[in-house]
């Protein structure tokens, strides 16, 4: 095959992208990763909220360390809310005790989990702290996943996550869940969205993260 005829073949493969995209009215952020999901309006906090989750593949977890006096730890994790286009807007991870993470939180559940849009593509060339780069903090406890919710969360996160399923068992990597307790949201000026978590809801629709403004 000829360089002109790969260069053809290249072309028509980008713009076969560009028509789906159009046509299913998905996104194609500046990195490359197609978005399964539209982002939302800006006024609308609580789904800028599920969407930031489920768009994202890794964050920032912070843990209480004893060992440092009680001072917050910060550990890039990688996470899923569920297989894609499917997200529940609920956190699952895949730690192991052998990370300071998953040991930390086994003697002081209390976490922060943070996230931002920049990673996803969709910011352009702003810069992260603008707020009009979406951020998002969850508030919670970090638990063991309920025996009922280990499929699910399998499926979530070696769906995201390939890799993991081939990480060494003798490392005893477990299924966590982070409990959501509070919700800081900035997707735009003018401060934080005042959205909270909606414990009676998400108790009714387990599995599914329930935001009330």
């Amino acid at each position: 095959m000829t360089t002109t005829k790969k260069i053809k073949g290249l072309v028509h493969f980008v713009f076969a992208i560009y028509l789906v995209s159009v046509l299913l009215d998905v996104q194609v952020p500046v990195h490359g990763r197609v978005l399964l999901q539209k982002k939302p309006d800006p006024e609308n906090a609580a789904a800028s909220a599920r969407w930031l989750v489920s768009q994202n593949i890794w964050g920032v977890l912070d843990t209480i360390s004893s060992d440092l006096g009680g001072a917050p730890f910060g550990n890039v994790v990688s996470f899923s809310d569920g297989e894609p286009g499917k997200g529940s807007g609920i956190p699952y991870f895949y730690l192991t005790t052998l990370d300071p993470t998953a040991r930390k939180a086994l003697k002081d559940p209390r976490v922060s989990l943070t996230i931002s849009e920049h990673p996803i593509g969709t910011c352009g060339k702003t810069d992260p702290e603008n707020p009009t780069c979406a951020k998002l903090t969850l508030n919670g406890k970090l638990r063991l996943a309920d025996p009922k919710e280990l499929e699910f969360a399998k499926r979530a996160l070696f769906t995201k996550h390939p890799e993991m399923k081939d990480w060494p068992k003798t490392h005893n990597f477990q299924f966590f869940k982070l409990d959501i307790e509070n919700i800081f949201l900035i997707n735009w000026f003018g401060g934080p969205k005042p959205l909270t978590f909606d414990h009676t809801e998400n108790a009714l629709t387990p599995g599914l993260l329930v935001i009330k403004l």
